[in-house]
């Protein structure tokens, strides 16, 4: 993560990225809020810089990459975020989906399983205004049972099935958000834990994500 100024045309951008995602049908107030509140060029090497707020998605290194904005939005929504929730994000990546939940106001955990992207988390800026922003370096589908039950589990990786360890961790009444297929594209899946141990399903839109693995990579 690099400091870099955020320019009134970075803004302008943000405002305009802001409002093509309104188009697309994010409604959810908060999720844009922290959209527009959270610098996404920060998160990418200067070489995008101009390009930091098109709707794509730009590589991070080792094979992973920063999600377009409609996905981290999409996904941000699907979870329904109130202040004060616990999050478990598997796959911290550039740190930017981690931040819009911080900026959302969550307390979020979030594990990376590739040193190299895990240890960039030292340099993140944001320390200060996100204390409840928490880093690990660890196995995704191991969770992190010390820190569990959480309210939200958020997996932004392309699962090949649903880890039964993630859904220990998830609080009865909780929500999981998941693209589910080891395929070319991925079915976005909410599942509800319901008191007796089962998951509701609900399947939403079609989505491309890098394939979450398991182990920690050095």
């Amino acid at each position: 993560m690099r400091m870099g100024e955020d320019t009134y045309r970075h803004k302008g951008l943000r405002k305009q990225l802001v409002n093509l995602l309104k188009e697309k049908g994010i409604t959810d107030q908060s999720v844009l809020d922290a959209i527009m509140e959270v610098p996404r060029h920060f998160f990418l090497d200067s070489a995008f810089d101009l390009i930091a707020y098109e709707d794509r998605a730009f590589p991070i290194g080792e094979n992973q990459t920063i999600s377009q904005p409609y996905t981290v939005a999409y996904q941000s929504q699907l979870l329904e975020i109130t202040a004060g929730m616990s999050v478990l994000e598997i796959g911290t990546g550039s740190m930017y989906q981690a931040s819009i939940l911080a900026e959302m106001k969550a307390r979020v955990f979030t594990i990376e399983r590739q040193k190299k992207l895990f240890d960039a988390t030292k340099l993140y800026l944001f320390k200060n205004k996100y204390p409840f922003l928490k880093f690990f370096y660890g196995d995704g589908f191991a969770g992190l049972p010390a820190y569990a039950p959480f309210d939200r589990v958020l997996i932004t990786a392309a699962a090949p099935f649903i880890p039964p360890k993630l859904v220990e961790q998830l609080k009865v009444g909780g929500k999981m958000v998941i693209p589910v297929d080891e395929g070319e594209t991925q079915r976005m899946k909410r599942l509800t834990k319901l008191a007796d141990g089962q998951l509701q399903e609900e399947h939403f839109d079609s989505f491309s994500f890098v394939p979450m693995l398991s182990g920690k990579n050095q």
